[in-house]
């Protein structure tokens, strides 16, 4: 498995996640935001300020089939969104079909090599369509271009690649897929102090697109990790949690 560090040497607070599995892909991401040494919680998500797989912000939509994960300069990153879904929306009107999934990787690596100088945003493309199926393809600093079975960034993705490595596996069921990514996205929210609040997943497969979501404090606990609680008597008094299995 390649190491790609999507959005290295600078890195803003972000765990973005795609897998594929034996029908489609699992987008997935975390929802806090950060400026400098800044973080942003969960109610700034009511605002649309850190929705990463919602427009207009970490990860959003590019066609009906694709979508792209968001990490970097968020600024840097929705920018070349914005191109890339216009122009794959004048790309299907002129073909009279929706864009492959390479395609619109393409595009976004157009766009990020011919302006890698400027840019500081890494991103995945993850999608379904009638030729290739489910794919996802990682687009890191720089603009290479890299089909990948999954692919990780963000600050969090630096706890998450030993992770993988264990529990990764190829032809997962849908179920499967969507559970590995919301527990990898719960091992980063737990590791990482610029990664948090709740997790949003996208399964993209033959059938459409589903969206579900996961509160913060109904995510599993990893080792060391508390138990949501109203006071700190509580806290202090808490027993710490069991480790969760992989």
């Amino acid at each position: 498995m390649m190491d790609l560090n999507l959005d290295a040497p600078h890195s803003m607070g972000t765990t973005i996640i795609g897998v594929t599995y034996n029908g489609g892909v699992v987008l997935g991401a975390d929802s806090r935001t950060s400026t400098g040494e800044m973080r942003f919680p969960l109610f700034f998500t009511l605002l649309g300020c850190t929705l990463r797989i919602e427009l207009p912000t970490r990860s959003q939509q590019l066609t009906d089939n694709v979508y792209v994960c968001r990490s970097g300069s968020a600024a840097d990153s929705q920018v070349v969104s914005d191109y890339v879904r216009y122009f794959l929306h004048q790309h299907t009107i002129q073909l009279g079909q929706p864009a492959t999934v390479k395609v619109s990787a393409n595009l976004i690596r157009m766009l990020a090599y011919n302006n890698k100088n400027m840019l500081q945003t890494g991103l995945i493309v993850g999608g379904w369509d009638k030729y290739k199926g489910g794919k996802i393809y990682g687009i890191p600093l720089g603009g290479t271009v890299v089909e990948q079975p999954f692919a990780i960034g963000g600050s969090g993705s630096s706890y998450l690649y030993g992770f993988f490595d264990q529990a990764w596996k190829e032809n997962m069921t849908k179920e499967e897929a969507e559970q590995l990514v919301v527990k990898a996205v719960s091992l980063a929210i737990a590791r990482d102090g610029a990664s948090g609040g709740v997790v949003r997943t996208v399964i993209i497969n033959s059938e459409g697109v589903t969206r579900n979501f996961y509160p913060g404090d109904k995510l599993q606990l990893w080792l060391e990790e508390l138990e949501p609680q109203n006071s700190l008597l509580d806290i202090l008094n808490a027993a710490g949690p069991e480790p969760m299995a992989i």
